[in-house]
């Protein structure tokens, strides 16, 4: 029975949000193709976890019976965080990008899950597991586009979950998604249209070929 861990970190609820619209379509269609899955859901808005402090850190690079007890409760928190990724077979993030980067609650996610000598490092310990990561946007950062060099979303997760985590990595991006409440985007709000198409087409298509690709 397959495991999918499900991350979201918009800060809107529901529909207004465009990763989490997303998100919700791909997991809807993997549970069609799995109705028996588990699912571990994280919501980084409304549930946070702890951003990393020196105690969390620093009992990642000491021994058990070496911990203090503030380290000892700091790292339990990671290592819960830690076994999810480790047990999940697939992996979905929600990361709209906010200010040219991902919101700080999935910057702390990434910094608990993010152990050197166990997932990150020669043989990371959830190394292959596929991540689908929705990276919404307001405007457009392709390539060729005047805010091409603002890019630091998917540059960024690519970095982490790909080169470092190991992560077997892809993207879906719905942007320009503040055309329809910009004025001065208006003359945008078809080619929005046609990224939000494409985005929900993705998602589905991506979850039956990965629930495909894990069943075989």
């Amino acid at each position: 029975m397959a495991t999918l861990l499900h991350i979201d970190s918009s800060v809107f609820p529901g529909e207004a949000s465009s990763s989490r619209s997303v998100t919700d379509a791909f997991r809807k269609a993997w549970e069609e193709q799995h109705p028996e899955c588990t699912v571990i859901y994280r919501d980084l808005a409304a549930d946070p976890v702890p951003h990393i402090t020196a105690d969390a850190w620093s009992a990642g690079y000491a021994a058990p019976s070496e911990h203090t007890p503030e380290q000892s409760a700091a790292f339990a928190a990671r290592v819960r965080l830690i076994e999810e990724l480790e047990q999940a077979d697939a992996v979905l993030i929600g990361a709209p990008m906010y200010n040219y980067s991902i919101p700080s609650t999935l910057k702390a996610w990434l910094d608990n899950v993010l152990l050197l000598g166990r997932t990150a490092g020669e043989t990371p310990s959830a190394q292959g597991t596929p991540v689908i990561v929705v990276a919404s946007r307001g405007g457009s950062y392709a390539p060729g586009t005047p805010r091409e060099d603002y890019e630091f979303v998917q540059n960024y997760l690519e970095a982490v979950l790909k080169n470092t985590l190991g992560l077997d990595l892809d993207f879906i991006v719905p942007e320009l998604t503040m055309a329809p409440r910009s004025p001065a985007m208006s003359e945008l709000v078809p080619l929005y249209e046609a990224s939000r198409k494409r985005a929900f087409e993705d998602a589905t298509t991506k979850a039956e070929q990965l629930a495909e690709r894990l069943a075989a």
